[in-house]
């Protein structure tokens, strides 16, 4: 679909009139296209790789709660190898305020609370960090729109995020969205001296329910150290029936 295609179906985005309208418009349209879902799970291979190219792997599990009225809610399992079986972290995401994380070590059997000053480091050794695993709310950032950019013949919209928490570890987000479905393509992140950080790329998205995408690969390149982490996702299911209580503090401790 073209950008003009876009705008004319879009009402929305025609009155957007200044850059940051019109990049929050695009925020919202994919916050739009991608609400309704319910709950959702999936099983993960998570792939370490340091700057020679050796690689460790880790078999992970991760289950998410849709919440009407703010963020979503996700725990994430792992299973294997065996030093981090049963290590599990649980997030709320909140549209407004800093967001909810705890992190259960089975060596320890405690439950750690992320605080928000943390929020910027490293998740499990993997170029992820804690924020990077929050739900995306369009509450979170400030926007604005750059420009329209073709790659390989795929229009694309291109913002760029601000996030709205000083605790964030990056001082701004520069996002790429194929116009046909406001789908994320392509993350460059900045750290807070504004130099090229990291740049998340996702890979051979799948629809499913007839509506909702999900990406089956993510690549995550850290530029300043040579390290990445590739996730990969298989099984995803919907309507799983999932309750509040299935992402207590709880069942940290019962998600072995």
């Amino acid at each position: 679909m073209t950008f003009l295609s876009v705008v004319l179906l879009s009402p929305v985005l025609a009155l957007a009139a200044t850059p940051e309208e019109k990049g929050l418009e695009i925020e919202l349209e994919r916050d739009r296209r991608d609400t309704g879902w319910g709950d959702n799970q999936a099983t993960l291979e998570m792939i370490l790789r340091n700057k020679n190219g050796d690689e460790s792997i880790r078999k992970l599990r991760n289950k998410t709660l849709e919440r009407e009225d703010d963020g979503d809610w996700t725990l994430i399992i792992f299973d294997q190898p065996r030093d981090v079986e049963g290590t599990a972290l649980l997030s709320y995401t909140h549209k407004s305020g800093p967001d909810d994380q705890w992190l259960y070590l089975p060596a320890l059997k405690r439950v750690k609370r992320i605080s928000s000053n943390n929020k910027s480091g490293p998740f499990m050794g993997s170029e992820f960090a804690y924020e990077d695993l929050s739900s995306q709310e369009p509450e979170k950032y400030t926007y604005k729109y750059l420009r329209d950019e073709t790659i390989d013949g795929v229009a694309h919209f291109v913002i760029e995020r601000d996030p709205v928490d000083e605790n964030s570890g990056y001082s701004r987000q520069v996002v790429w969205l194929d116009q046909a479905e406001y789908r994320p393509m392509k993350i460059d992140y900045y750290d807070r001296k504004d130099s090229l950080l990291k740049t998340l790329t996702f890979h051979d998205y799948q629809q499913y329910l007839d509506q909702y995408w999900r990406a089956s690969r993510m690549e995550m390149v850290n530029h300043q150290t040579g390290k990445s982490t590739v996730l990969n996702f298989t099984d995803y299911s919907f309507a799983n029936g999932f309750e509040e209580n299935d992402f207590s503090q709880n069942s940290l401790r019962k998600a072995r």
